[in-house]
């Protein structure tokens, strides 16, 4: 799958109703490739954990248009699995990136008005 429409399209065959009545989800697993333009931007979304954040920002469920009630759940995990092949975990994702110094470099706390604490 490339495109949210063609997610969305394959959940209405799955799971009834029309593909309006997922795109939100779709769009919402999608939209990270404004920020990557590739496969890579799936790390921030595409993983066991962005499948429950998913579901605490869409709800338990859905009706479709069909009347029919759907786990977001369902949905959610059927986009990550057209893209992945199976639902990854995020540790999977972060545990392929080349670690560099400034991700682990640590900075004094700010105080009031942006002051440093004086190190001791």
């Amino acid at each position: 799958m490339t495109a949210p429409c063609f997610h969305a399209d394959s959940s209405a065959r799955v799971f009834g109703g029309v593909a309006e009545d997922y795109i939100e989800i779709h769009n919402w697993f999608d939209e990270t490739k404004v920020a990557y333009g590739d496969f890579r931007h799936r790390a921030i979304r595409h993983h066991a954990f962005g499948i429950a954040e998913c579901v605490k920002l869409f709800g338990d469920s859905l009706i479709n248009s069909d009347g029919t009630k759907v786990a977001v759940r369902y949905i959610a995990e059927q986009h990550v699995i057209e893209d992945c092949g199976r639902i990854p975990s995020m540790n999977e994702w972060l545990e392929t990136m080349q670690p560099k110094g400034w991700m682990a470099r640590a900075t004094p706390t700010f105080l009031k008005h942006g002051t440093r604490e004086k190190q001791k």
